[in-house]
């Protein structure tokens, strides 16, 4: 079957007149009389699609926050299955852009529209029938720690060498600050509540630019299939942290978004230090350390080289942003 074949069979499965398909990011946006909707499909279970939609439902109802609300079909499922067997999800969708990194008001916006979600997420309830493998949180302590052993790893390869390459010579030269910051982070992080006492909400979990619609009178978040109990504190670091990079760790628009951020939902002392423990966590030079322990040594590019020159040569912005947002 053709692929338009298949979106139209699925299509007709719901009270909906379509008036045009377009084909979108891993979708198709389509244009109907009832607003503009996402067709996809879907490889996950029905279970796991009834828990977002009732999130989904409670944030809608109760605080008017723009979201990709999941479409029921005409026999009120959430999950439509073509002829051939493959399951498809159809939900709101939004024609707006994308939150523009490149703009410190428009980010600032992003940030109190992630604040909002949250202080809301905090107001629903978690069930027990949620309480499945998919809504389980991913604790930035374990990875840290994981993160750690790996970098011990790869710092252990490279001091075997006998001779080094120009980026062997450069993780050594560059290594001992940025693991200090690592070890300090995740022992701090794993300090600050007693083990199960950790302020568990409902979390997006996958924060970014990419999900964060700009509307001419309000802000949608979408794509909460990654929703799931954790620490919100890492929606926050993960969004703030992409802005930073891309205004080279700009102090002034770091405490302008977490103003933005505290207007609506203020931080209490531990989410700030765990906000702060989250920084200081050199994630981006493990993630050149862990890419070069994986892939073949023999040969890496220069840009992995120089990718680490500017994570130094960042240090000192970096470092005020950390230093401010500890007092």
């Amino acid at each position: 079957m053709a692929i338009s074949d298949r979106y139209e069979e699925v299509l007709k499965q719901y009270e909906l007149q379509v008036n045009g398909v377009r084909k979108g990011r891993g979708a198709w946006i389509c244009e109907t009389d009832q607003g503009m909707k996402s067709l996809r499909e879907y490889q996950g279970t029905i279970k796991r699609l009834e828990f977002e939609d009732q999130v989904i439902s409670r944030l809608k109802e109760e605080t008017g926050l723009a979201a990709d609300q999941y479409i029921r079909n005409q026999e009120g499922r959430l999950l439509t299955t073509a002829e051939d067997g493959t399951g498809f999800i159809l939900k709101d969708w939004y024609g707006d852009r994308e939150c523009s990194l490149k703009d410190g008001k428009e980010v600032c916006q992003a940030v109190g529209a992630i604040a909002l979600l949250h202080k809301s997420l905090r107001e629903i309830p978690f069930q027990e029938e949620w309480a499945m493998g998919s809504t389980l949180p991913s604790l930035a302590v374990q990875d840290m720690e994981r993160h750690n052993r790996e970098l011990k790893r790869a710092r252990t390869y490279i001091r075997g060498k006998r001779k080094k390459s120009d980026f062997e010579l450069c993780v050594m030269q560059s290594f001992q600050p940025f693991f200090e910051q690592a070890e300090e982070a995740a022992e701090g992080i794993s300090g600050l509540w007693e083990s199960g006492k950790e302020p568990r909400f409902l979390c997006h979990g996958d924060l970014d630019h990419h999900h964060v619609l700009i509307g001419d009178s309000y802000v949608a978040v979408v794509e909460y299939n990654r929703l799931h109990m954790g620490l919100q504190m890492e929606d926050l670091y993960r969004f703030i942290r992409k802005a930073m990079e891309k205004h080279n760790w700009s102090l002034a628009l770091g405490m302008d978004m977490l103003e933005a951020y505290e207007a609506v939902l203020p931080l209490k002392e531990k989410e700030r230090r765990c906000l702060y423990y989250l920084f200081l966590y050199p994630e981006k030079y493990w993630k050149q350390i862990n890419y070069y322990f994986n892939a073949n040594k023999a040969w890496i590019p220069a840009r992995n080289m120089d990718k680490i020159v500017s994570l130094q040569e960042q240090e000192k912005v970096r470092k005020e942003f950390l230093q401010k947002l500890r007092e």
